[in-house]
């Protein structure tokens, strides 16, 4: 969506539909991507599509190859481990930052967004799953550090799969729920209170029951449903 009109193009509309097909699986990791098909499933010129191509691939979710084949590029343990363990450093550092920079504006907008969020269940819609990614942008955003904020963006565009996988791996119980509940809660308290180390050990206690964790154990020791790398 253009940031200055509020026009929803042909390019962003082409970016979502893509990427939410590569989010629950119905376009396959490793999966080579027909342009001419695609194009025409989505009522759209391959010009945009192309354009969604290059967006998708500055974010991991696909290779560009050689002989300029477009495919979805594959999930590994290994890849959710590293990126598990990089958020587990710089989600914390952000969240202690905004306790130390968040404005009064901010901290409306992160009690805004963490009134929108819903638990995150086995078949969770990627609205949801957005939902969640905008009270911790809100909290990014308060850190005052655009470098790390863009790190951080990049990171969550890279775990989404991940989530997706975790999510139908595992499931949260009602208690699971409860806890996550009270761990945003506790981020968005300690960052109000101005509290960096409580804020920075409350992201980091939430990063390590994430559902990325979940994905690592699925994809360890093969547990994964077909529905979680295929779509549900």
């Amino acid at each position: 969506m253009s940031l200055t009109t509020g026009i929803f193009t042909k390019n962003d509309y082409a970016y979502a539909e893509v990427r939410s097909r590569i989010l629950t699986g119905e376009l396959e990791p490793g999966s080579v991507i027909s342009q001419a098909r695609l194009a025409q499933e989505l009522g759209v010129s391959t010009t945009p599509l192309r354009e969604a191509i290059r967006r998708l691939a500055a974010e991991g979710m696909i290779l560009l190859e050689a002989h300029r084949d477009a495919r979805v590029s594959a999930v590994s343990a290994h890849e959710a481990k590293h990126l598990h363990e990089v958020r587990e450093s710089v989600d914390p550092l952000a969240a202690g930052l905004a306790a130390e920079r968040r404005t009064e504006e901010q901290l409306e907008l992160m009690g805004q967004a963490l009134r929108q969020l819903t638990p995150l269940r086995s078949t969770t819609t990627l609205d949801a799953l957005m939902a969640h990614r905008e009270f911790h942008r809100a909290v990014y955003r308060a850190s005052g550090n655009a470098i790390l904020v863009d790190i951080l963006e990049h990171l969550w565009d890279k775990s989404d799969r991940y989530r997706l996988i975790g999510l139908r791996a595992r499931a949260d119980s009602p208690d699971d729920s409860t806890r996550i509940e009270g761990e945003h809660e506790e981020i968005l308290a300690a960052v109000t209170a101005g509290d960096s180390a409580r804020a920075h050990d409350a992201m980091r206690l939430h990063v390590r029951h994430s559902f990325g964790r979940h994905a690592i154990t699925a994809l360890e020791d093969g547990s994964t449903p077909d529905r979680a790398t295929r779509g549900a």
